[in-house]
């Protein structure tokens, strides 16, 4: 399988040094025999310095590897490495890897009954047949636990364009030529173009996260079209690299994670906006994952004990305050409201809202790490990038 990188997670290093910290405990957590998980995870799991207020709350000792943004890397691993003796959960992209997972044998089929803020998570991902229920299920059974999600938009600096925006249409606008910047990866960047195209009746795309080749090539065809014209700035790479356009003024907008926003505001002291675009976004999600290894083991006590903790109000809250990510559960506002001593309370419900009003957009597409016509858009997306 030819390599396919979200590179959304490589940020992580960096956002960590930037981003504000939730206060942990001093004291050593007590752990009863057996309760340790050999964890393969993105750092961006762990919303705290350490692991240690994870494992107070939780009563799982993690022994943690940190986990690279290479889906293909955590296929190889765990399909034909060692993976699967190495690791009792591991982390990876919602949308299509759970499936490639569990048809291999992978990781093991979860009892939900068996964490109790299962019933937390909010009727999209809970319901099969709900916008997400694919990305935690295979052939309809469950098999993954969402601990992240988002819908990606724009980012812009409305202090010096003085105007708010609610459209893609924007960024491919001759007013905004040489001023924008797009991500340089074909997953979400042809995603929200084929959103944008189909909205305004220029293609008709059935599944604007599963496309066929020839619309595929469509979109690709009106980004070169663009790129030739000078329409874009830079395909940004990496998390600093897109709060260093932003911050700097050298981009006025972009395609972008919601934290190299808020950091770009940070660090340039302006108005920079994460919008809400009324055709629509990609809405994406971060799961765990037991391998079948591990729950053969019996290690299946400790990885529920862990995922529920994931589920709770006092993580997602968490994660929500230092890396300015969602969840799909709900109570979060609750235990804001419950706890103002440890949160900026307002500030996070207000950013809960606009989080809200992108996930409500009818023509939001879900992440699809391998679309059907995976060789396709690699193949096309080259030719991008040569234009």
């Amino acid at each position: 399988m030819s390599q396919f990188e979200f590179n959304r997670r490589m940020f992580l290093q960096s956002a960590a040094a930037t981003v504000g910290v939730a206060a942990a405990s001093r004291m050593a957590p007590a752990f009863a025999a057996g309760d340790e998980i050999r964890l393969w995870s993105a750092p961006i799991m762990r919303p705290f310095d350490t692991w240690e207020p994870f494992e107070k709350a939780s009563g799982v000792k993690i022994a943690w590897s940190p986990k690279s943004a290479s889906a293909d890397e955590a296929l190889s691993k765990m399909m034909v490495g060692d993976g699967k003796k190495l690791y009792d959960a591991f982390t990876d992209n919602g949308g299509g890897m759970e499936d490639a997972m569990a048809q291999n044998g992978v990781i093991a089929e979860l009892d939900t009954s068996r964490m109790k803020n299962w019933g937390l998570l909010r009727a999209e991902v809970a319901d099969p047949k709900g916008a997400a229920g694919h990305s935690i299920r295979s052939d309809g059974k469950v098999y993954a636990v969402p601990y992240i999600a988002n819908a990606d938009s724009l980012a812009y600096n409305k202090t010096e364009l003085g105007q708010d925006y609610d459209s893609w249409e924007v960024l491919f606008s001759p007013e905004m030529k040489g001023k924008v910047a797009l991500q340089n990866d074909f997953g979400p960047t042809m995603t929200v173009t084929a959103i944008y195209l189909h909205a305004k009746g220029m293609m008709d795309i059935k599944d604007r996260s599963n496309m066929t080749k020839d619309e595929v090539q469509g979109v690709a065809e009106f980004l070169i079209e663009k790129k030739k014209d000078g329409q874009f700035r830079t395909f940004w790479n990496g998390f600093q690299q897109g709060v260093d356009l932003l911050a700097s003024g050298e981009v006025m907008m972009m395609s972008c994670w919601e934290p190299i926003q808020r950091v770009a505001a940070k660090k340039s002291g302006q108005n920079v906006v994460y919008g809400t675009m009324k055709e629509g976004h990609q809405v994406w999600n971060n799961v765990v994952m037991l391998t079948q290894d591990a729950a053969d083991r019996g290690v299946d006590e400790a990885f529920y004990k862990m995922a529920d903790t994931c589920l709770s109000p006092w993580y997602t809250t968490r994660q929500l305050s230092r890396f300015g990510f969602a969840s799909l559960t709900t109570g979060m506002v609750e235990y804001l409201e419950a706890h103002p001593d440890d949160f900026d309370v307002a500030n996070l419900k207000e950013t809960l809202e606009l989080k809200n009003q992108r996930y409500a957009v009818k023509g939001n597409a879900w992440q699809n790490v391998y679309p059907t016509e995976l060789r396709a858009y690699q193949e096309w997306w080259s030719r991008v990038q040569a234009a």
